[in-house]
């Protein structure tokens, strides 16, 4: 074969490939992922991956196993979600590719988990056999793993390479440093009665774990490990009956807006006002029912509130600046979840039994869009990524 026979086969087989591949770009168009988003679908084991901006499902990934308590953290690139399924199944999922990259199956009963500062490590918190597991980010190869003797709850993030977690049945604090992940180095502190739930403040300074087997709230301050953990709000239901539990309220969606922190009060029809500079109990607003996810607008001027049965069909809104409800709404049938979109102009809430996710205005609180979801409950936008414990 000649020379310029060669060129031109050459030539034509450049052509070829450039076809082909200016034909699958416009079928997979380049697009960033920050208003890109997770929503839950429980009831059969999949997540849709939604667009915050155009408001609409844009696909969703399937066989994710056990989704009825099922959570999201985001890599740094916001690009790969992990997902913690309710059966142990940790999945690293692609939501540009709408696929699963990896998954293992790493506990009999998982809650949840995070990631680490540096975005390496995913850790996740197992009620069976209990402890906690490190994995590598970009393998999901297990690295260690922590054993409790526990169910552990509220795990979560904190800075130099640390987790914060809390130990329901031994009523315990342990934060684990993972500088060296192979080799865990753990604290340990005495909480209170069954912490069932756990966050860290904004700027990771602060660890603090609800407690359900007592009044009060167990918090442990990072920039004074030698204090230990302290009580706050202690006995705020003194002198009152006890009301029945129906819903475990979740303190991973709590507001910090101003100076105050806002707190749902366990079984009680309250949400709790907390100075964060003193961590004392500054004033309490009634709502509608029992307070399970308590959450502030991005700027801090509305807390939104949904409740758990029989007033799981409603959502409260409370300004900070009145320090009162504004407005009430029925958004749908079981509101299990809320999320803001990143600067807060919208709020997603999903409907598990009216199998929709509805998005409203936060200023006019007029609905703008319902979107199709089978059995809808954790929302979890990329804007997750870049914020601690979260």
């Amino acid at each position: 074969m000649s020379r310029r026979l060669l060129d031109r086969t050459w030539l034509a087989l450049r052509l070829v490939l450039g076809c082909a591949l200016l034909a699958a770009c416009a079928q997979v168009p380049l697009r960033g992922t920050g208003d890109l988003g997770i929503v839950i679908e429980r009831a059969n084991g999949r997540v849709a991956i939604v667009d915050t901006t155009a408001k609409s499902v844009l696909g969703h990934i399937d066989g994710l196993g056990d989704l009825s308590h099922a959570s999201v953290v985001y890599a740094r690139d916001g690009r790969h979600a992990y997902v913690f399924g309710r059966d142990g199944g940790l999945t690293k999922v692609d939501i540009l590719l709408q696929r699963i990259d990896k998954r293992v199956m790493q506990a009999g009963n998982s809650i949840g988990g995070a990631i680490s500062q540096d975005g390496r490590l995913v850790v996740a918190q197992n009620y069976v056999p209990g402890g906690i597991k490190v994995f590598d980010a970009e393998t999901l190869e297990l690295l260690s793993e922590v054993p409790t003797e526990s169910k552990v709850v509220g795990l979560a993030d904190m800075p130099g390479q640390k987790f914060g977690y809390a130990l329901f049945d031994k009523g315990e604090i342990w934060i684990t440093d993972l500088t060296n992940p192979r080799v865990p180095v753990t604290q340990k502190y005495p909480a209170g009665l069954q912490p069932y739930d756990g966050l860290v403040t904004p700027d990771g300074r602060y660890y603090l774990a609800g407690l359900f087997g007592e009044d009060g709230i167990a918090l442990f301050d990072s920039w004074h490990p030698e204090a230990g953990a302290r009580k706050i709000l202690e006995n705020y239901g003194k002198g009152e009956e006890k009301l029945p539990v129906f819903k475990m309220p979740h303190l991973r969606g709590w507001a910090v807006a101003g100076r105050n922190a806002y707190l749902p009060a366990i079984g009680r029809h309250e949400v709790l006002l907390v100075d964060t500079a003193s961590w004392r109990e500054t004033g309490r607003i009634p709502v509608k029912g029992q307070p399970v996810f308590v959450m502030a607008r991005p700027d801090g001027r509305q807390v939104w509130v949904n409740f758990a049965h029989p007033d799981n069909g409603w959502v409260q809104v409370i300004d900070t600046l009145k320090g009162e409800v504004v407005q009430t709404l029925q958004p749908g049938k079981a509101i299990l979840h809320m999320e803001f979109t990143p600067r807060g102009e919208a709020v997603w809430l999903s409907a598990r039994d009216d199998n929709a996710v509805s998005v409203y205005d936060t200023q006019s609180f007029t609905k703008l869009m319902t979107l199709p979801a089978q059995s809808p409950s954790g929302i979890f936008f990329t804007s997750r990524a870049a914020r601690m414990g979260f």
